[in-house]
């Protein structure tokens, strides 16, 4: 499965954001770089298997479009999350929460 997600940060109009790619980039670091292209700044880079999804829905394939999860003004937050007595690492853009690395404890 080729399902990506990326949080980013556009230092030129100051916001930042979730996109996800289900499909569009076989690769990771091809999905990186098409942002990286147009200026914006990678935060974050996750494949599916490694996110825990606290408030955001799974898009369907679409091999053609990269989808916004989430977008605010400034940089996201990140904060401290506890799952099951694990505390993780999650990140925080809107009101949009997950965590991108399920391995990275803190």
């Amino acid at each position: 499965m080729n399902y990506y997600r990326i949080t980013g940060y556009c230092p030129e109009n100051d916001f930042c954001f979730i996109v996800d790619s289900n499909g569009m980039f076989d690769e990771l670091w091809k999905f990186s770089s098409y942002l990286v292209k147009r200026g914006l700044n990678i935060l974050e880079v996750s494949r599916l298997e490694k996110i825990i999804d606290l408030n955001i829905k799974q898009t369907p394939e679409d091999k053609g479009h990269i989808i916004l999860q989430a977008n605010a003004n400034g940089k996201p937050e990140y904060m401290e999350k506890e799952i099951n007595g694990i505390k993780y690492k999650a990140i925080k853009v809107g009101n949009k929460i997950y965590i991108p690395n399920k391995e990275e404890r803190i």
